[in-house]
């Protein structure tokens, strides 16, 4: 068990504890998770402030995180030999599934110190090479933009151009959005996914959108 995460989370909930466990839509990639097992009765008034004032997101394997991390493991050939940067990383799950895809570089970027050495730590764990970051380098240019789970926060929808302009391909999984209108990206799937461990979310956000903007893959077809 990782020694470096575990206090991290226990910032947060005292009581709490970690497990390494695989997210049912990607058994091929192992994360260290809460462990839901732990947690006796309900939160104390106290252990609720700390979850709402610092959210541990990083110990959850979200939705969009899964199903994103599946599109990419199930089509290798959008970040095979490419350079692709995850932003929002969390756990850090898109970003080692890029890397078990064949990527040549991964970075990794997260504002949240615990979430960049989750994603670091799991990236060990699933013996793959990923890089992190607090913020993306500004003179360089990945060939592949990743993000799950970044537009419910509603401010984040100014990045988009931004990203497509940076890169030649912008991936984007969101269950949070129903109907981007965000010019030059493009519905390529529609799936559904529970976050890990289950937090009991209202159904309409277990459905996950993938949006892509950049060059279409011959012989693929919307929605495939």
């Amino acid at each position: 068990m990782s020694d470096l995460l575990l206090p991290l989370l226990q910032r947060t909930l005292p009581r709490s504890a970690l497990r390494v466990a695989a997210p049912p839509l990607i058994p091929e990639i192992r994360l260290y998770l809460f462990d839901p097992a732990v947690m006796e009765g309900p939160l104390s008034h106290d252990e609720a402030q700390a979850v709402v004032a610092e959210p541990a997101y990083w110990s959850f394997c979200w939705a969009s995180g899964q199903v994103l991390a599946r599109y990419i493991l199930d089509h290798p050939e959008l970040v095979a030999g490419k350079t692709v940067w995850d932003i929002g990383a969390g756990s850090g799950v898109v970003a080692i599934a890029a890397a078990l895809a064949g990527a040549s570089a991964v970075m990794a970027c997260d504002l949240d110190l615990a979430a960049q050495v989750a994603a670091a730590e799991n990236a060990v764990l699933n013996g793959v090479q990923v890089r992190v970051c607090e913020t993306l380098p500004s003179a360089d240019k990945p060939d592949v933009i990743t993000a799950a789970d970044v537009l419910y926060d509603r401010d984040n929808l100014q990045w988009l151009p931004e990203w497509r302009d940076k890169a030649s391909k912008v991936l984007l999984a969101d269950s949070r959005v129903r109907n981007l209108s965000a010019p030059g990206y493009e519905l390529k799937k529609t799936a559904s996914g529970r976050t890990f461990p289950d937090l009991n979310e209202f159904e309409e956000f277990n459905e996950v959108r993938i949006y892509e903007s950049g060059r279409h893959i011959p012989g693929e077809k919307k929605g495939d």
